[in-house]
């Protein structure tokens, strides 16, 4: 198994969780999601982004609007349904949980 790949398995069971989250505090258009990604050193590529965002929109915990540009094309400005955030809170409470038992489990000297 390849070191790379379970890397790339962590991060994509976070993503939603993560993106979410951003969203929640302000509305965003893709170009600032990826940035802050990146800067959390949530390593990821537009081709992962646009497909997660639109699942994320089907499922009505996403909307968008366009909004001009000064600086080139209309932006798509992602923001955060009231469902959105029942389920960002249930994520939150599920990454808690998860994060206290990896860490009981990898801590223990058994």
């Amino acid at each position: 198994m390849k070191i790379e790949n379970a890397k790339a398995q962590m991060r994509k069971g976070v993503l939603e969780y993560c993106i979410l989250s951003l969203i929640s505090s302000k509305d965003l258009y893709t170009s600032e999601i990826l940035s802050a990604l990146k800067k959390g050193k949530m390593l990821v590529v537009e081709g992962t982004v646009y497909p997660l965002l639109s699942r994320l929109k089907n499922a009505e915990l996403l909307t968008y609007r366009w909004e001009e540009s000064s600086s080139g094309p209309p932006r798509k400005y992602y923001s955060i349904t009231p469902g959105g955030k029942l389920f960002l809170n249930e994520l939150e409470s599920a990454w808690s949980s998860m994060n206290k038992a990896v860490n009981t489990i990898t801590k223990s000297k058994i």
